[in-house]
């Protein structure tokens, strides 16, 4: 018997037509309605074990498929729940549309089930938080929630809803989905930007998460390749120019920051990922001119002061640039010299890595994995890092072959966003390798949602860095005090069998020869799959930055 219709209907509708295909949520009586109005229009249902997966799911969605994602969470703790998801949304730049429960209006104030006023929570890391105003408006609402979430900047929006509003009759909205009107850049503003490029003998471009999240990565390659400008990528910007490019010099990022004469960042913040935006000044080199480029102006830099700034759509801001450029006389002879300096030590670096990368030291180096995983990686292979040391060497060796095959939880650093990012990233590109490279503290925030992977058949290949220790805790306390306390976990400990028991497979590689073979029977397994290796606690990642 087919239910009747209500708000839940109108509020699915809507999602819909904004393109949403998943509702990821954790089941609760206050969202009934919302499950049903997805049965109704034909709307995937996943259901994952912690709320914060959800989000992480929808978040995740967002940023490869480029389309909103939404995540539904029932009242009170489903909301709080997913709190960790919303913000790291927030420091992404996501479009996520965040549907929570609310206790009935008619018990509003007499201490009902999970009763809380949740927007005031969320507003400090939404766009817009807010509660639906009726049964009868509900459409229009959710509306605006997605309308809001995907125009620039980007981010995350939440809206809750009265239990008993969600049950009311309502009218299906009817939406006409409007793309946001392009952001026209300044043309004085570019073309001071391309004087500057001019001059420039040794510059640098920055691209990071927003040039992919705008589809502005092919105008962003072809004005790296016009120009001749070296690259090195921030977040999802890996990939833009893909592994083995000769403008790629990721790995002479530090030569590159601290002899730039100008370092023009394209999407993505000045924060303690760029040195806050201080580059050069190193053997004698003055300080870097800093040129910061965004998708809208509430994102550029307001610590420092850029010497130029630019805001607008990013596509149209590479080509009004590419433009600009020519009239400005850049001419790529000009620091031809500087990109082979750049290209010669990115080289060095490769080849200086192929002993560790090797390595036959037991225990087991962690760099070792990653030569092997190099090994067996397909071009268009999702890599997810879910970590602290173990997940820095993916970023430092891991290169993506294309754009958007990059996730990591971005600036706000959280732990836990793994499975949730897995799930999602199996639903986007189905036919792709899905790798999750974890570290075994961010094991502990999410593996139970294996479960979700097994339940919605849905196969992940995993990859637990396993020292048994806080790594990135351990070795800066011993260094400070001499000693660490509240750093150590199970050496060895089996993850791989938490994954069995939830039917999934694993295994646990504690000798080098064994890392290849272990990959490739996951790759091949059909199934969520965790290798479990073992690696020496005593390597600690040799990072220039904490992040404060």
């Amino acid at each position: 018997m087919e239910s009747a219709k209500h708000a839940g209907d109108a509020a699915v509708a809507v999602s819909k037509a904004y393109g949403v295909e998943t509702m990821f949520t954790l089941s609760g009586g206050h969202v009934f309605p919302l499950y049903d109005g997805a049965v109704h229009e034909g709307m995937r249902i996943l259901d994952v074990r912690h709320e914060q997966s959800a989000v992480f799911a929808a978040e995740a969605t967002a940023r490869l498929t480029r389309k909103p994602g939404l995540a539904v969470l029932t009242a009170g703790p489903g909301v709080t729940n997913g709190v960790s998801g919303v913000a790291t949304a927030h420091f992404n730049g996501s479009p996520v549309v965040v549907l929570g429960g609310r206790a009935p209006r008619s018990r509003w104030g007499s201490g009902a089930l999970q009763e809380m006023d949740h927007p005031p929570l969320l507003g400090p890391i939404t766009k817009l938080a807010f509660t639906s105003s009726d049964a009868e408006t509900l459409g229009q609402d959710v509306e605006v929630a997605f309308r809001t979430a995907v125009a620039p900047h980007r981010g995350p929006v939440f809206l809750d809803m009265h239990m008993d509003d969600l049950f009311s009759p309502s009218t299906v909205h009817e939406v006409e989905t409007q793309t946001p009107s392009p952001l026209e850049p300044d043309p004085d503003s570019l073309a001071a930007i391309a004087r500057l490029i001019a001059e420039a003998e040794r510059p640098v471009l920055v691209y990071g998460s927003d040039v992919w999240m705008e589809r502005a990565e092919e105008a962003a390659r072809d004005f790296a390749e016009t120009w001749r400008l070296p690259v090195i990528p921030n977040g999802q910007g890996r990939g833009i120019l893909p592994a083995g490019h000769d403008l790629l010099v990721t790995r002479a990022r530090g030569l590159a920051f601290s002899q730039a004469d100008l370092v023009v960042v394209v999407g993505t913040p000045l924060d303690f990922r760029l040195g806050y935006g201080w580059f050069g000044g190193k053997d004698g080199a003055p300080l870097a001119k800093v040129v910061h480029i965004a998708d809208a102006p509430s994102q550029l830099a307001t610590h420092m002061q850029p010497v130029a700034s630019a805001a607008g759509d990013l596509s149209v801001v590479f080509w009004g640039l590419t433009a600009a450029c020519g009239e400005a006389g850049v001419k790529p002879d000009h620091h031809a010299a500087w990109v082979s300096r750049l290209a010669d030590a990115a080289a060095a670096a490769i080849a200086g890595d192929a002993d560790l990368l090797a390595a036959d030291s037991d225990p087991i180096h962690p760099m070792r994995i990653y030569g092997e995983l190099g090994k067996v990686l397909d071009d268009d292979a999702v890599v997810i890092g879910d970590g602290g040391d173990f997940v820095s060497y993916a970023g430092k060796y891991v290169e993506p072959r294309r754009p958007g095959n990059w996730l990591d939880p971005g600036p706000y650093g959280c732990l836990g966003t793994g499975l949730g990012y897995a799930i999602a990233a199996r639903l986007a590109r189905p036919s792709a390798q899905i790798v999750l490279l974890m570290g075994d503290g961010a094991a502990g925030f999410s593996l139970m949602d294996v479960d979700t992977l097994v339940r919605h058949r849905l196969p992940v290949v995993m990859v637990c860095g396993n020292n048994g220790i806080w790594g990135l805790e351990k070795h800066p306390m011993r260094m400070l005090y001499g000693y660490d306390v509240a750093a150590d976990l199970q050496p060895q400990c089996r993850y791989d069998q938490v994954v069995t028991a939830l039917g999934g497979g694993g295994e646990l590689v504690t000798r080098p020869s064994e890392i290849g073979p272990a990959l490739r029977r996951a790759f091949d397994s059909g199934v969520p799959y965790m290798v479990n290796i073992a690696t020496d606690p005593e390597i600690a990642y040799p990072r220039n930055t904490t992040g404060v």
